[in-house]
């Protein structure tokens, strides 16, 4: 508790490579973040010079009409950084909106960034038919990946972990990097994606686990709230009566099971799902008890970094210090790349 980042030699960051990753504060983090990112972050911190930030000004481009739900959701994911073993002994950990070096980046890349570039990304129409609800058709919001580009090149990290879906994301942050360097100079290397296996985490509607979707189990969820929402799980629905066999290939339990049960286990729990051998009800039971277990030290470690409230944000604070005098450099090289001063 209350760690704070390892005072790195410049020996030390000229060996190993830079990594660069963040998580958007728009709400609660659940299941499919710790497995999707938190996991892989945590083996890439023992290989990389690690650069992990909560990315608050990106959650303004959704939610600028509710900020308090961004602070909030900030600090309760730094929270679930740290329990899930995020270590800011070995990984800079800090807020985007604490290194104002972003936003000018982000300023100056707008500049130079074609709008027929931000018009082709492909969630920019996806999540605008995802939010219906909200007024999207802002500056903020289609200019979202000239600050990603930002938040990236800002640090030069020669990698950032995506998935095969993100990889559009990436390559116009590789683009923006190639026109500013074709117009002044070789300032930023051009980020290579390190590919991430994301486990396929459904929701416990069988649609992909997603706030916006309420159909998540949140890591901050207390263990009877996870215990009910595993026994609301939806099973196969061709099989209607316990005597009936099932398809554990279109089971949402059965896809939780192959992550958190012995595998032996589960060659069981497929047949006899098969065979009508073990009903969804004992199912379900065996998948409580085997996520409540994997859960529990994640929980332990989650209650007493929530009671450190004070070493949560020397954390940020020391991260976010580290981050500035990063971000300062590349920009002291981009305003004279710019002659700008």
């Amino acid at each position: 508790m209350g760690r704070r980042p390892a005072t790195r030699s410049k020996r030390e960051e000229h060996m190993k490579d830079r990594v660069l990753s963040g998580m958007q504060a728009s709400g609660r983090l659940h299941l499919g973040n710790l497995l999707g990112a938190l996991e892989n972050w945590k083996r890439l911190q023992d290989r990389y010079e690690c650069f992990f930030f909560v990315a608050d000004w990106h959650a303004l481009t959704s939610n600028y009409a509710d900020p308090a739900v961004v602070q909030e959701a900030t600090w309760e994911m730094l929270i679930d950084w740290l329990a899930a073993g995020v270590d800011p002994e070995k990984s800079t950990l800090f807020v985007q909106s604490w290194v104002m070096e972003h936003a000018e980046l982000h300023l100056l890349l707008s500049m130079i960034t074609p709008l027929p570039w931000l018009e082709r990304v492909p969630t920019y129409r996806e999540k605008q038919q995802e939010l219906k609800e909200r007024d999207l058709g802002t500056y903020g919001f289609l200019g979202y990946p000239v600050l990603q580009a930002a938040d990236i090149l800002i640090y030069k990290a020669q990698h950032v972990p995506v998935g095969v879906d993100q990889l559009p994301h990436l390559e116009l942050t590789r683009e923006i990097a190639r026109r500013f360097n074709h117009f002044y100079g070789p300032v930023f290397p051009e980020p290579q994606a390190l590919l991430t296996e994301v486990p396929k985490l459904p929701g416990v509607d069988g649609r992909k686990m997603s706030k916006s979707y309420n159909n998540a189990i949140f890591l901050s969820d207390p263990p009877e709230t996870v215990a009910k929402k595993i026994r609301s799980m939806i099973t196969d629905p061709a099989r209607k009566r316990r005597h009936d066999p099932g398809n554990p290939e279109v089971c949402t339990v059965y896809a939780f099971h192959r992550i958190y049960t012995d595998p032996t286990q589960v060659q069981e729990i497929d047949q006899g799902c098969r065979t009508a051998g073990i009903g969804c009800v004992d199912c379900k039971k065996i998948l409580e008890e085997r996520l409540l277990a994997a859960m529990a030290p994640f929980w332990e470690r989650r209650r007493e970094w929530s009671a450190c409230g004070t070493q949560v944000r020397e954390v940020a604070a020391a991260g976010s210090a580290r981050a500035r005098e990063v971000a300062a450099q590349t920009m002291a090289e981009v305003r004279e790349a710019m002659k700008l001063r």
